[in-house]
């Protein structure tokens, strides 16, 4: 057997294969019998979606001798025939295997697993950090006490605005709970950023990418987390379109048009991406190498935002020199 297909779910899997001589083969395993079953069959590789558990099962299938191929479930959606179901989801993720142009996902080790995580973590606290931020502006203010937009201004004055404020006693006590809730959610923040840091220190990887302007420890350690060395990226182009810092094109009658920046992206990267370019245009004037004088020309020519991209994108390509070519950024 070439390849066998395999639809993850949480308690049961379905097999979708064709042996040598032309069997079909599609059956249903549990969990505790899928590594047997895959050993039994004996494929030369394994294709999967990449879903929840993708890559804990794709190492495994790596270690016992297999070749892993991870699909991105938008390259497997128009394989499907009829209804949706797990035996029709696994034929389709053999379908699109058995494409010869077809992309596929990264597999990732555990060390990137453990960093991507850690992202994941920091991602969600921020969110419930700037929800909890614009619940407690929203209540203060009808109250009429206003704190202006911005986590900065609202950790500095809504302490000294609560204690101030002619309030009753429950609506005080509320507001010191929401606060004593921010102060812990941020405190949690401040740990995992630590936390990168203290990673980023001992990473070879991520200490040559520090060296990149507009690349700290957070733009460096999920860099890492997500490509680890570039290696399964053709060029630096490739990784930009990857993150979604390249324009969308629509052509039709050998008319090519160019739109903005589309929704299919690694939305984490790229947003952390334009963050760290955003810092390194505060700092640019002071600079007159090549990289600083084609930003501050492309800056009066199209503007701050999509300048902001622009960085990003030539900050992606660098990154994949650096990482494939294991150098640090050297400043022309």
């Amino acid at each position: 057997m070439q390849t066998l297909a395999i639809d993850l779910g949480k308690q049961s899997f379905h097999l979708y294969g064709i042996t040598d001589d032309g069997e079909v083969i599609s059956r249903k395993v549990s969990r505790a019998k899928l590594l047997d079953v895959v050993i039994k069959l004996h494929p030369a590789s394994v294709a999967m979606e990449a879903c929840a558990s993708s890559h804990h099962w794709g190492r495994t299938f790596e270690a016992s001798g297999y070749t892993v191929r991870l699909i991105h479930p938008r390259f497997v959606k128009p394989f499907v025939k009829g209804s949706k179901n797990d035996a029709v989801d696994a034929e389709a993720i053999f379908d699109a295997d058995s494409r010869p142009n077809m992309r596929f996902v990264p597999l990732k080790s555990a060390e990137q697993q453990d960093l991507q995580s850690l992202h994941r973590m920091r991602d969600r606290l921020i969110v419930q950090r700037t929800a909890l931020i614009n619940h407690t502006r929203g209540l203060l203010a009808e109250y009429g006490l206003i704190i202006p937009a911005g986590a900065a201004r609202f950790r500095l004055q809504v302490e000294e605005l609560v204690n101030t404020a002619e309030l009753s006693d429950l609506a005080k006590s509320l507001f010191e709970k929401l606060i004593e809730e921010y102060r812990d959610l941020d405190t949690r923040v401040s740990e995992v950023d630590d936390t990168l840091v203290q990673i980023c220190r001992t990473n070879e990887r991520c200490k040559r990418l520090t060296s990149l302007p507009g690349v700290g420890p957070v733009v460096a350690t999920a860099l890492v987390a997500a490509i680890d060395d570039g290696r399964h990226f053709a060029s630096g182009r490739a990784l930009a379109a990857w993150i979604g810092l390249v324009p969308r094109q629509y052509t039709t009658g050998g008319k090519p048009r160019l739109g903005g920046i589309g929704k299919r992206a690694n939305h984490y990267l790229r947003r952390q991406l334009v963050h760290g370019a955003r810092s390194a245009l505060l700092r640019i004037a002071r600079y007159d190498d090549q990289r600083s004088k084609w930003v501050q020309a492309l800056l009066a020519r199209v503007g701050h935002n999509k300048t902001l991209v622009a960085m990003a994108n030539k900050t992606a390509r660098i990154a994949w020199a650096m990482l494939r070519n294991e150098e640090s950024y050297k400043m022309a």
